[in-house]
């Protein structure tokens, strides 16, 4: 477990790294200080909120989808949730998605894959909305037909948006669809065998190559489909969905206010509702690569980048974006640590213990640990 840390921390770094230096590349030193230093930061406490009740409808959203194996009150949920979040934003490889599963199954016995399959299905809930509003933005957003920004190698013009926005429509369709297969039964069954069957491919190569693909390719996504078929069997009343994409819409729209909020005391911001909400959009595209704890560089480059899309120097642009990265992630840790304490939790002994229950039932992977 901790070599894949490791090697996690240090893929993110370099990541990060190489994002914040063409972020900031351009933007000197001393101009990103004094811009800080000239922020309104009496807008930072009602962007922090409003950072904090999208957190509390995520709870509410998590106890719907839970509730087809265990009710559980709202404060119940919201502990494990921050101290889920707060792990992501203090450790590499998105570790948190981990923890609350494990706290749920020391505190509620509810099987660890039960309870991943419901974090699995958020995250679709999550995708899901946030590519539909990018689709939605893009036809509201104006974009200048001369747009050119270099990034690294890259250009980005209205074609390069242009096209995203239909692939994005695409994904969404494909998204769902593949959903919708994995939750039946017969084709999940079908869609295994024939990933099963993928390491007869290499019948060239020796049996142990094709062993070595079956157990390091074919079931690990094996488990990633029964995680979202089982997260999506919770959830399959059309009340509970149609709530759950009702809650992730407030959530979102609740980080764009927010966004919005802190614009207020920002000099040189100012982007309409909708341009924020793209440039957040934007952001959460970007840091769904590997990075460093709290997704340093990638939200710095994600949020510079998307900002020059409608206008803004990059002196504001940097600085804006240090700032609403500083009120999307201290809140959470602070609340987060809050939590822990109230709980009176120790996760690293709970990350522990699901290690070695994992090791225990299957000797074979003991060196893998839990996060395999």
């Amino acid at each position: 477990m901790k070599q894949k840390i490791f090697i996690s921390l240090f893929v993110g770094i370099a990541i990060s790294g190489v994002a914040l230096y063409f972020a900031f590349r351009n933007v000197p030193f001393h101009d990103l200080i004094e811009y800080l230093s000239s922020i309104n930061y009496a807008w930072v406490f009602p962007a922090a909120v409003l950072v904090l009740v999208s957190f509390a409808i995520r709870t509410v959203r998590w106890q719907i989808i839970l509730e087809s194996i265990h009710r559980i009150g709202f404060w119940h949920a919201f502990h494990p949730l921050m101290m889920g979040f707060m792990i992501n934003c203090i450790l590499p490889g998105r570790v948190g998605e981990m923890v609350r599963p494990a706290l749920l199954q020391k505190r509620d016995r509810i099987p660890f894959s039960s309870g991943l399959a419901t974090i699995a299905a958020e995250r679709v809930f999550d995708i899901i909305l946030l590519m539909a509003l990018f689709a939605v933005v893009m036809a509201f957003v104006k974009i200048d037909p001369n747009l050119s920004i270099p990034f690294g190698s890259y250009r980005l013009n209205r074609e390069t948006l242009v096209a995203i926005n239909a692939q994005m429509v695409k994904v969404i369709i494909v998204l769902v669809a593949g959903i919708a297969l994995v939750s039946f039964a017969r084709t999940r069954l079908f869609i295994t065998r024939l990933i099963l069957n993928f390491p007869a491919l290499f019948f060239f190569a020796g049996a142990a190559f094709r062993e070595k693909v079956r157990e390091k390719g074919c079931r690990p996504v094996i488990r990633i489909i029964e995680n979202l078929a089982s997260g999506f069997s919770l959830v399959r009343r059309p009340g509970r969905v149609f709530a759950c994409f009702a809650l992730s819409f407030c959530v979102w729209v609740l980080l764009a206010v927010s966004m919005a909020v802190l614009a207020i005391g920002c000099p040189g911001i100012d982007l309409t509702f909708v341009e924020l909400t793209a440039v957040m959009i934007i952001v959460c595209f970007f840091i769904a690569l590997p990075s460093a704890p709290g997704f340093w560089g990638l939200w710095e480059a994600g949020g510079i980048f998307a900002m020059a899309l409608f206008g803004t120097a990059k002196q504001e642009a940097a600085g804006f974006t240090l700032a609403n990265h500083a009120v999307q992630m201290f809140p959470v840790i602070l609340v987060g640590l809050v939590s822990t304490a109230i709980t009176g939790v120790n996760i690293w002994e709970v990350v522990r213990e699901r290690r070695t229950q994992d090791s225990g039932k299957h000797p074979e992977n003991a060196k893998n640990g839990l996060f395999r």
